[in-house]
């Protein structure tokens, strides 16, 4: 049953984290600050058996392009605008993932949309975090839509990619309550909070599968 702590509903895990004979080899996707990124890595230090092998980032000087810089994780930059299609985009990022020897991809704050040269090259391995309970809310400002829509509980899931945007099998959820007078920062600071949490237990959770050969 979940228990309820302060304004956010917090849901136990149940289970042990997976531990592995060698850890789990990831690369990261990030367009922007980058607090998810460094959940991971933080997360990677302590319960996640897991080590990060390369960030990719989108926009050049971005936060998570930094973070990575003060945690000595190894970075690339991809500029989309660089590329003449989202198909060239994505073979350089499996071509970059590839030669760092990664064996799962999350997309922790990537935004822009995938295509199968990425999707197929990481099948069941490719993660992504979204600031809404999924089917709800599906692709950009899930926290505008919420607030615009008055739920009262949203929050956020960790899936697998699909093609089509938002729809992948769940992996984990978190339900974060909407509160009297919340706005676009005060709902998104509660919802990231959550995020960090449940994206490096979908990674164990994957990673479990993936090595067992489920």
């Amino acid at each position: 049953m979940d228990a309820r702590r302060g304004d956010v509903l917090i849901a136990p895990l149940e289970r042990a984290w997976p531990q592995f004979n060698t850890p789990l080899r990831l690369g990261v996707m990030a367009s922007g600050h980058g607090s998810n990124f460094e959940a991971l890595v933080q997360a990677s230090q302590e319960r996640l058996h897991a080590q990060i092998e390369l960030l990719v980032v989108n926009n050049p000087g971005c936060g998570a392009q930094q973070r990575a810089e003060r945690l000595a994780v190894p970075c690339l930059v991809h500029d989309h605008r660089r590329y003449s299609s989202r198909e060239d985009l994505d073979r350089a990022l499996v071509d970059s993932f590839r030669q760092a020897g990664v064996e799962a991809v999350v997309m922790a704050g990537w935004m822009r949309i995938v295509t199968p040269v990425l999707i197929n090259a990481y099948q069941e391995r490719l993660i992504n975090i979204h600031p809404s309970l999924l089917p709800s809310f599906r692709g950009v400002n899930a926290v505008g839509q919420a607030l615009a829509a008055g739920v009262r509980i949203t929050g956020c899931t960790a899936h697998l990619v699909r093609e089509d945007v938002d729809t992948g099998p769940v992996i984990s959820q978190a339900a974060v309550p909407v509160l009297e007078g919340d706005d676009h920062e005060t709902l998104s600071s509660r919802i990231s909070v959550q995020e960090h949490r449940i994206l490096p237990w979908a990674v164990a959770l994957i990673g479990e599968r993936w090595r067992s050969g489920g």
